[in-house]
């Protein structure tokens, strides 16, 4: 049960407030998300020409394109979460107070 408030208590410092979120500033996971992008992108051209050079023909190199732009945007990919969670502990470090 909670204690009863007085009615001359001041309560405009009692109202919680929200936590501070630990999330990347918004133009950080942007960047990393158009990196994920060009990474695929790149791989797809990658595979593509790999495709055109080996002589494969119509569904293959789809395929190939495909399984290359795939592995070049999930490369990427792991890159953009690692860096982030560094950023993160490094931001969270650096705020915290000396001991």
């Amino acid at each position: 049960m909670a204690a009863p408030r007085r009615p001359d208590a001041d309560t405009s410092s009692a109202v919680p407030t929200d936590p501070e979120s630990q999330l990347p500033s918004v133009l950080t996971r942007v960047l990393a998300f158009v990196s994920v992008a060009i990474g695929g992108a790149a791989g797809g051209l990658i595979g593509y020409a790999f495709a055109e050079l080996g002589g494969f023909g119509g569904a293959a190199t789809g395929l190939v394109t495909l399984l290359s732009a795939l592995g070049g945007a999930g490369g990427v990919a792991v890159v953009a979460v690692l860096t982030l969670r560094a950023f993160g502990e490094w931001t969270t470090i650096r705020e915290r107070p000396e001991r």
